[in-house]
C-alpha cells in the first residue's frame, strides 16, 4: 500500500511539474532579469544608470511575483525527487552526501589532516 501512495503521489507530482513548465521557464527569464539588474546595479557609477537598472530590477521582481504557479511547480519537483529516494530507498537530504571511498589515498589525505590538527 506504501508503493502505491508513493506513486499516486509521484504522478500528480508529475503532472503538476509538467503543467507548471511555462511558468517555471518564465520565473527562470525574470530571475535572471533581476540578477543581471542588481548585477549592473553594483557595477554602475552614474545616477541615471542605477535609477534604470534599479527599474529593471523591480521589473524582473514583479515578472516573478506574476509567475507564483512556478514556485509550485518547484515544489512538485522536490516531491517528485522525494518519491523517487523513497522508491530506491535512499535517504532523502538536502545537505551534501558523504561519499566513502575504499581509496588508500584518499583515506591517507583524510588521517594526515586529523594527525596534523
Amino acid at each position: 500500500m506504501k508503493k502505491f501512495g508513493l506513486l499516486a503521489l509521484g504522478i500528480i507530482a508529475g503532472i503538476v511539474a509538467l503543467a507548471s513548465l511555462g511558468s517555471l521557464i518564465g520565473l527562470a527569464i525574470s530571475a535572471l532579469v533581476v540578477f543581471a539588474g542588481v548585477h549592473f546595479y553594483l557595477k554602475s557609477d552614474s545616477t541615471f544608470l542605477k535609477i534604470f537598472w534599479a527599474t529593471v530590477g523591480i521589473i524582473g521582481l514583479f515578472s516573478a511575483v506574476a509567475n507564483v504557479p512556478g514556485f509550485f511547480g518547484i515544489l512538485a519537483i522536490v516531491v517528485v525527487l522525494y518519491v523517487v529516494k523513497k522508491w530506491n530507498k535512499q535517504s532523502f537530504c538536502f545537505t551534501k552526501s558523504i561519499v566513502k571511498s575504499d581509496d588508500p589515498f584518499v583515506n591517507f589525505e583524510k588521517q594526515w589532516n586529523e594527525l596534523s590538527k
